[in-house]
């Protein structure tokens, strides 16, 4: 379903899950509804979009991408679009990017899951299980079995997005969504990654 647009500040992300995850943090951390959570539907389209969006009238651009395999890469492609548009960057803060230079768009890039490790949108969610969790490492045992005895049908990267959903599907409403499992407090906003996000 395509997003209507009302809001001068935009945040890009590559698909419906960010989107909820996001809707649902602003929900938690009571964020009033400033700006467009902007579904691209994949990394490709978030990265086309960041240039065409500068060029718009909009005053706050944010990108949000999975550092997926390569952390350093992904952190390269956002730069080099960037500085081509007249920004001046260097290093992704651990805290995430936020530019302000004077006259520009005011520019934030969060890479997940956390601005300095490999991974997705399911590795940041994973940070948020209670620490007290007794589920989790019964999980990360059953998928250690399955690699183990050859039994494994998902893709090594996708390893974070098996485990979490397999974790949701053991709560008292099993399968929720990311977003719903945030809003369900099967998940804790108190974590630092998410503080800091």
């Amino acid at each position: 379903m395509k997003t209507i647009e009302k809001f001068a500040q935009k945040l890009l992300v590559e698909g419906n899950n960010d989107q909820h995850v996001i809707f649902a943090l602003c929900k938690k951390f009571n964020i009033t509804e400033s700006f467009d959570v902007v579904d691209c539907g994949n990394d490709s389209k978030v990265l086309e979009q960041i240039p065409i969006r500068l060029k718009t009238e909009i005053k706050t651009l944010g990108i949000l991408l999975d550092a997926d395999e390569n952390i350093v890469q992904r952190w390269q492609q956002v730069k080099n679009i960037l500085s081509k548009q007249g920004f001046e960057i260097d290093n992704l803060p651990e805290n995430g990017l936020i530019i302000e230079q004077q006259d520009k768009i005011r520019i934030g890039v969060w890479l997940m899951p956390n601005n300095n490790l490999n991974g997705m949108l399911e590795d940041f969610i994973s940070f948020l299980v209670p620490k007290e969790d007794k589920l989790l490492p019964i999980v990360e045992n059953h998928l250690n079995h399955i690699e183990v005895t050859g039994l494994k049908l998902y893709k090594d990267i996708h390893r974070s997005k098996t485990k979490i959903h397999a974790w949701l599907a053991l709560q008292e409403e099993a399968g929720k969504p990311l977003g719903q499992a945030i809003t369900a407090n099967y998940l804790t906003t108190d974590e630092e990654t998410c503080q800091k996000f």
